[in-house]
């Protein structure tokens, strides 16, 4: 499943993928992505650019909202309505996105699906670097809608 969700990355999300975000765990639970730093995504102060952080921050809690809508079998708009993010170190080397939000998203789907409403959830994707050190949160607020 994974290698699939890294498919749909190169051909519906390519500035992710030429960046380098790869997912490389998926369950209902837990996602998580990993991106190098690297020449073509870095900033001017030698660390990761901070859109490509977002890039995979986002993609782990996409990845989850996707399996999740997948799992249901049920048609299913899905959509970033706010985020916010908080950097704490200089992200270099190889940085993983974990997001373990997937319980928490589930009620807010099946919410959806079973009231017709739109539902919103927020969940959050934190980075580290090797040495477990965090050097970015993202949270973001994906807005849930069952299709008729």
């Amino acid at each position: 499943m994974v290698g699939k969700f890294n498919t749909f990355m190169f051909f519906k999300l390519p500035s992710a993928w030429w960046c380098g975000v790869r997912l490389r765990h998926l369950d209902g639970e837990t996602a998580e992505t990993h991106v190098t730093h690297r020449w073509v995504n870095q900033n001017p102060f030698k660390s990761m650019f901070w859109a490509v952080q977002g890039m995979a921050a986002e993609f782990a809690t996409g990845a989850l909202v996707m399996y999740h809508i997948r799992q249901s079998g049920k048609k299913v708009s899905m959509l970033v309505l706010n985020n916010k993010a908080n950097f704490s170190k200089k992200a270099t080397g190889r940085i993983r996105f974990r997001c373990t939000d997937g319980a928490a998203l589930k009620k807010a789907l099946d919410r959806a699906i079973e009231t017709g409403e739109g539902q919103t959830v927020w969940m959050q994707a934190v980075g580290t670097n090797r040495d477990g050190v965090v050097v970015s949160r993202f949270d973001f607020e994906w807005t849930l809608k069952a299709k008729a």
